[in-house]
C-alpha cells in the first residue's frame, strides 16, 4: 500500500512523515484491498482560526469506493489522531456492509425539496478546470481574495442507494453521481435529522459522456 503525504502551505517534517506511515500502516488489515493513501495536511495561517490551524484529509483509494476522513486541531499531531480514528470506523462500516450485504434505505419520495437558484456570481476569468480524475486546480476569482478550488471526479453509473452509502464514507454533506437507472445528473445530501434529499437534472449523459437536454440536443 502506497502512503502519500502531502502539504499546502506547510512542509511535511520526516517524523510526522513516520508517524503518519506508522498510523496508517495498521488500517491494512481494514482495508486489504488498499492501493494507495493519499494525507494532504493543510495550515491554515489566519490567527483567528489557531485552535484549528492543522487540518489534514486521509484518502484510501482501492477497488471500491472513495474512502475519506478530515479533522482540524490545533497541532498536526492531534489532527492525525482525530482523522485517523474517523477513518478507522468508516472502514469497519465498509467491512461490515461487505459482510453482512446491509444497505441504506433510499428517501421515501416527496422528501425532496424545491431548490432555489443561487443568485450568479459575476467575474472576470473562469478558473481552467481540472482535465484528469483526481486532480485539484485552484484560483483566484477575479481581483477578489476568494480562491476557487476545483476537483474532477470519475462519473461512474451509481443506485441512490450506493450514492447515499458512499456519501457517508466520505464524510460529506452531498454527494454527486449519475443515476443509472435514469442517467440524469443527480446529487444526494443530508436534510434535517435523520433524512437524506435528491436533486436531479432534467438531462441525460449518453456514453460518450455528452450531456443532452430534454429534447435530445447538446446542453
Amino acid at each position: 500500500m502506497e502512503i502519500v503525504v502531502k502539504g499546502r502551505n506547510t512542509e511535511i517534517a520526516d517524523r510526522f512523515r513516520e508517524q503518519v506511515e506508522e498510523k496508517l500502516g495498521k488500517i491494512e488489515q481494514l482495508a486489504p484491498r488498499a492501493q494507495r493513501v493519499d494525507v494532504e495536511l493543510t495550515h491554515e495561517r489566519n490567527p483567528r482560526q489557531s485552535d484549528q490551524a492543522e487540518k489534514i484529509e486521509i484518502t484510501v483509494r482501492d477497488k471500491g469506493p472513495v474512502i475519506r476522513a478530515e479533522a482540524s486541531a490545533s497541532d498536526r499531531y492531534g489532527a492525525l489522531d482525530l482523522a485517523v480514528g474517523k477513518l478507522v470506523e468508516r472502514l469497519r462500516r465498509v467491512r461490515d456492509r461487505r459482510k453482512d450485504h446491509h444497505r441504506y434505505s433510499p428517501p421515501p419520495p416527496g422528501q425532496v425539496p424545491s431548490v432555489e437558484q443561487e443568485p450568479e456570481v459575476e467575474q472576470e476569468e473562469r478558473p481552467q478546470p481540472p482535465t484528469r480524475p483526481g486532480e485539484s486546480v485552484e484560483a483566484q476569482l477575479g481581483d477578489s481574495p476568494v480562491i476557487v478550488r476545483q476537483k474532477l471526479h470519475e462519473a461512474t453509473p451509481m443506485t441512490v442507494d450506493q450514492a447515499l452509502y458512499e456519501m457517508e464514507l466520505v464524510g460529506h454533506p452531498f454527494y454527486l453521481f449519475i443515476d443509472e437507472e435514469t442517467g440524469q445528473p443527480c446529487a444526494v445530501y443530508h436534510r434535517h435529522g435523520w433524512t437524506y434529499g435528491v436533486i436531479r437534472l432534467d438531462t441525460v449523459v449518453t456514453a460518450s459522456n455528452h450531456v443532452l437536454d430534454p429534447a435530445g440536443r447538446p446542453a
